[in-house]
């Protein structure tokens, strides 16, 4: 009962240190999204040169930070005739890239796993072009695109207005409030899963359990095959997970608490477009082969960007240390500091951002599909398990 009570307050308290970075992040990531024209978007991707791979990342990096989003978003642009690899780059930089997963990654990680996760993605892009380049067919990307443009169906965009005006006018801060909910309504199950499981984790399961999974944890200076294990376990472990790519900083936390090295951490925050509901709604989009050869592909070049960012680092003496910080569970989550203040400010913006949307469209909907469904009924069993594992001293008392 105690631990269970530790597992709860430490998931309430990794998300306390995080919400304020979670809405600083999702305001700006609204803001770039309606004040910024990107009608033009799917016509300057169709060819597979570096001015298209470019605008791909780019147009990734102002997108959402939603895994589910970017498939969405991906599948919409490689229909219209956009290049298969401009529209992986987009599905990459928008999961990778995004101003929000630094804010949050610096929160619980420290800035070598910023520097890492920004220059990762771009090997991530960089790598994904060459293999891709190497390997596939023509047949295979045109199979795919006809049964992405039969997913698609009717998807036409309206005009952008001229931001000046927009980002003057009260229509233009009503878009960028919906934008801020319908971001937290993407997102929320998954953070509710990603920080319980964190909780649950760091307080029950032993450190002897992570060195036996991810060999060479328990050593200060892991040999070469064994930060390639922790590699090759990071992504393999993430895929029979349902988290994106926000609710699983919470669990690298958790790893890094362990003594995973930076290669095996930067591989598993990297593996939220090879977890298994990603993979289902890859096969949706473009028939089960492209799906898998997406996986195959994406799993190579992420094992590769963590290698070469863990020894590019060690030759440049940034590696984080394996020990640097308390444990997650020992750390003083709650006090009079600039968490906060700076909580206290988004608690508020976040209430009249949602008033606002309310009054205007309503609140939002569920999903019929099958994997939000699953992912729902997850988040409410965590949210009581939470709540039962913060009330039990009070059961305590009541029962002494």
């Amino acid at each position: 009962m105690s631990t269970w009570h530790q597992a709860a307050t430490t998931t309430v308290g990794l998300f306390w240190m995080a919400f304020w970075a979670f809405g600083l992040g999702y305001v700006i990531s609204a803001m770039i999204q309606v004040f910024v024209t990107r009608e033009r978007m799917k016509n300057s991707l169709g060819d597979t040169g570096a001015s298209s791979v470019g605008l791909g990342a780019l147009f990734g990096f102002i997108s959402s930070s939603c895994s589910f989003s970017a498939l969405a978003s991906t599948r919409s642009l490689f229909a219209k005739g956009a290049g298969l690899v401009p529209s992986l780059a987009f599905m990459l930089a928008s999961t990778n890239l995004v101003i929000e997963l630094g804010i949050v990654i610096a929160v619980f990680l420290g800035w070598q796993f910023v520097v890492g996760e920004y220059v990762g993605g771009i090997l991530l892009i960089l790598l994904m072009w060459l293999v891709v380049r190497l390997t596939a067919s023509r047949k295979l990307v045109e199979t795919a695109r006809q049964r992405a443009r039969a997913a698609a169906g009717d998807d036409n965009d309206e005009e952008a207005p001229d931001w000046k005006k927009l980002i003057l006018s009260q229509e233009g801060w009503r878009r960028v409030a919906n934008r801020y909910v319908m971001e937290w309504h993407m997102v929320w199950k998954d953070v509710t899963i990603g920080f319980t499981v964190a909780g649950i984790i760091a307080a029950f399961v032993p450190r002897s359990f992570f060195q036996a999974l991810f060999v060479g944890s328990d050593s200060a200076q892991p040999a070469f095959w064994e930060v390639f294990l922790q590699s090759l376990v990071g992504p393999v472990a993430a895929f029979f997970t349902f988290i994106g790519s926000m609710g699983n900083i919470p669990l690298a936390a958790v790893l890094y608490d362990n003594g995973v090295s930076f290669a095996g951490i930067m591989a598993f925050i990297f593996s939220d477009l090879v977890v298994l509901p990603v993979l289902r709604i890859q096969a949706q989009y473009y028939g089960w082969r492209m799906a898998l050869y997406i996986l195959g592909v994406f799993f190579v070049i992420l094992v590769a960007s963590a290698m070469l960012m863990h020894y590019g680092f060690a030759a440049l003496d940034l590696l984080p240390e394996a020990a640097a910080g308390k444990s997650v569970t020992d750390r003083e989550f709650f006090a009079l500091d600039y968490t906060l203040a700076l909580n206290l400010v988004f608690i508020a913006l976040s209430a009249f951002f949602l008033f606002w949307h309310w009054k205007q469209v309503g609140l939002p909907g569920g999903s019929d599909a099958l994997s939000e469904k699953i992912l729902f009924a997850l988040a409410c069993g965590g949210l009581l398990w939470l709540g039962a594992g913060l009330m039990l001293p009070l059961a305590g008392l009541a029962a002494g």
